[in-house]
């Protein structure tokens, strides 16, 4: 992890464009995103050789001698970084590179929730403004001290880190996200701002070590991802940890609204405000402005908008129309300006011509003691077209059956065609590398089955 934030940091001063991968891709996958990112050099760790070993051959532009090894052991047909390159680095600033506002940083391959990733570029001014409006919105300072846990290659991360380079504030990484070991870490080394997706929320809150002592020293508790932390669970953590909790939606192509811990319990269903010299609109499906209150898409600009995705003009141009990124995303606005997140546009069930919003459904869904984690997607249905499903993550096996939890939720729920079809039991749900529920994926086996036998 430590190399990846000097591979991070040592990219930007040679003027490099750094393109972070996940570990978790494969084969094809991998060797698609390496090519099309036109990569020429390859950093990875011994882990993954394997991986890397078994599409090499297909990885054309990436000279022999620029697949470099992280760790201290050789590896035929690699650099080791340490023997080959640290050893062997200048101590001065690199000569003659000059790098501007405008110049790439990095590029970061969507998570792929709704099909395939994108690469998305970052400027070093895009990076640099990151740095300065996320320190002010969390308010770090200097002596703030960060812990990053799990991945460094999705947006998320950077959330944090380029704050914490900006300020030189204490960063601690942990190699991995276990809810034991984030309490721990944080009482330890005294945290007091870290960022984390709402299922590692739900995991700390379901700790046996989870104690308003041990995260004391916190000041910032940020949730970031898909979906958001449902009210269930933000309304537990505000009560066991008062004064904390910031919500941040946003996505990557560059638009973000946060809730700060000011108002967490005023507007709790909210997930906040457009950052500092940021716009947000909500439009209708003609483009049309939507009154206060009235739900549509959510466009957005800002000082981070991405110039656009990597060799795609085509998707960048559906994407950003006359300077608004157009997210996808559904919501409204209320009178003070604050943002209420209804779901995704692909996410919306149509059922009988009528619209539902999952998020009604999951947040009436995880109320249940039971329930830990719940995600609701529409299947297909004969008289109604679409009709939703539950699927859920038990707090432990065999603690309810899926026809009394069905049973349980289709009391509640607000309205009939909200009742939801049935509940299927899980022990995890499909999710991208950032930590998000990948819907897609959960839909895909029912309608592939439905669309073979229509």
């Amino acid at each position: 992890m430590r190399r990846i934030a000097r591979n991070l940091l040592g990219g930007r001063k040679i003027g490099a464009v750094v393109v972070p991968l996940t570990p978790l891709l494969r084969g094809k996958a991998l060797a698609h995103l390496i090519g099309d990112s036109d990569a020429t050099a390859v950093i990875t760790n011994g882990d993954s050789l394997p991986t890397l070993d078994a599409i090499k051959a297909h990885l054309t532009a990436v000279a022999a001698h620029r697949f470099i090894l992280t760790g201290k052991g050789p590896a035929g047909g690699y650099q080791t970084y340490y023997s080959s390159l640290t050893n062997t680095a200048r101590d001065d600033e690199p000569y003659g590179v000059e790098i501007g506002d405008e110049d790439p940083y990095n590029i970061i391959y969507s998570s792929g929730t709704t099909g395939q990733p994108k690469g998305i570029i970052h400027t070093h001014g895009i990076r640099a403004t990151y740095g300065l409006t996320f320190a002010s919105t969390f308010r770090m300072r200097p002596e703030s001290v960060v812990l990053h846990s799990g991945s460094l290659v999705f947006n998320g991360a950077f959330v944090t880190l380029m704050p914490a380079m900006y300020l030189g504030a204490t960063y601690v990484l942990s190699r991995q996200f276990d809810a034991n070991s984030f309490i721990e870490t944080v009482e330890r080394e005294q945290v007091t701002h870290t960022m984390l997706v709402p299922s590692q929320i739900v995991a700390i809150l379901c700790s046996p070590r989870f104690s308003s002592e041990a995260l004391s020293s916190l000041e910032m508790l940020g949730s970031v991802g898909a979906p958001p932390l449902h009210r269930e669970h933000k309304d537990e953590l505000n009560r066991r940890l008062p004064g904390r909790l910031y919500e941040l939606y946003g996505l990557t192509e560059g638009f973000a609204t946060v809730l700060d811990k000011n108002d967490c319990l005023r507007k709790p269903d909210s997930v906040g405000t457009p950052l500092p010299f940021s716009e947000m609109r909500i439009v209708n499906p003609q483009g049309g402005e939507m009154a206060l209150g009235g739900v549509g898409e959510i466009l957005g600009r800002s000082p981070l908008l991405m110039p656009g995705y990597y060799k795609r003009r085509d998707l960048t141009a559906q994407t950003i129309i006359d300077g608004w990124l157009h997210t996808g995303d559904l919501g409204y606005i209320d009178e003070d300006g604050f943002l209420f997140l209804v779901d995704r546009k692909k996410d919306m069930i149509i059922s009988g011509g009528a619209n539902i919003f999952p998020r009604d459904i999951e947040e009436v869904v995880v109320q249940h003691p039971a329930v830990r984690e719940a995600a609701v997607f529409g299947v297909p249905d004969e008289k109604w077209g679409e009709t939703p499903l539950a699927a859920v993550i038990l707090q432990k096996p065999g603690l309810i059956a899926a026809e009394e939890l069905r049973d349980w939720i289709n009391v509640r729920v607000d309205a009939k065609n909200q009742r939801i079809r049935g509940v299927v039991i899980m022990e995890d749900f499909p999710r991208s590398t950032a930590g998000k529920t990948l819907k897609r994926i959960l839909r895909e086996p029912y309608w592939t089955k439905h669309d073979k036998n229509p």
